[in-house]
């Protein structure tokens, strides 16, 4: 249990880090602010366009009797808009780290050498193209995976009980795994760790991943939340990525962090080049 507050510690970190460079911050505000302006468009066109839409889809409602085709599709409507803001918050994370991935390629970086003992970063060899094709055919493997999930709590909350208290709290616990994922891949893909690689790791240290992403999961529930705490979380991300690996932490950072003894890093994963 002592890993859930190490876990925790890592996301406070990581925003600590970014307000002391306000810099890195602002550039890396960038991604999320494209990312929330694209994703209110489109749910601005859906709330406009969505109607007509439901009413071209439907044409069999046509001749049913007053006032049934108008309930029938308003409650389709608002189906469709449901589904349509469920996806953006599911994706929101993962669109913003491909549109981002230069920018949050960069603050990884100068989190790694902030925190260095010898003042270095992991690079990638990858060219540019190759690394957003990467990091996009990683973030549908991820989201597969995430929807299996879904689809079971979603199946299992139509048990008594327990599909109103225990299936909640093991959701919440599921996307902060997955978003944990996405947002250490930032670090993770730099050192060329495969994401099977990578979904092992993580797997290891289950409680220290949950400590980070489950309480950040919840906060990105709050709109615009997470355009905000994305920095931050991609600056903790890449500390906690350092401890997974077995990677040696100096500076603040290190001094603050509290230990998690008895989980060093497995042997396949103490070398930066590992999964290359």
């Amino acid at each position: 249990m002592r890993d859930l507050g190490v876990g925790f510690q890592y996301l406070v970190q990581g925003q600590r880090w970014v307000a002391r460079h306000g810099k890195q911050y602002g550039f890396g505000l960038i991604p999320g602010l494209i990312t929330m302006v694209l994703y209110i468009a489109a749910l601005v066109g859906l709330a406009v366009w969505g109607p007509d839409f439901v009413t071209w889809a439907t044409p069999f409602a046509d001749d049913w009797s007053s006032p049934w085709p108008g309930l029938f599709r308003g409650l389709l409507t608002a189906v469709l808009f449901g589904l349509a803001l469920a996806l953006a918050v599911i994706t929101f994370t993962a669109v913003t780290l491909l549109i981002g991935q230069p920018f949050y390629e960069n603050l990884s970086e100068k989190v790694d050498r902030d925190v260095s003992p010898d003042g270095t970063a992991p690079e990638s060899d990858l060219p540019l193209w190759q690394e957003l094709w990467i990091s996009a055919r990683d973030s549908l493997r991820v989201l597969a995976r995430a929807l299996v999930w879904a689809v079971l709590l979603f199946a299992l909350g139509f048990v008594p009980f327990i599909g109103q208290t225990v299936v909640p709290v093991i959701g919440f616990f599921v996307t902060g795994f997955f978003l944990t994922e996405e947002l250490t891949a930032v670090a993770l893909q730099r050192r060329g760790v495969e994401l099977r690689d990578r979904l092992a790791l993580l797997r290891s240290r289950k409680t220290l991943i949950w400590g980070f992403g489950t309480p950040l999961g919840l906060a990105f529930l709050v709109p615009f939340v997470a355009v905000f705490l994305m920095p931050g979380a991609v600056a903790g991300a890449t500390l906690m990525a350092r401890d997974l690996l077995g990677e040696e932490t100096t500076g603040e950072d290190e001094r603050n962090r509290v230990p998690a003894a008895g989980h060093p890093a497995p042997p396949m994963f103490r070398k930066p080049e590992v999964g290359a």
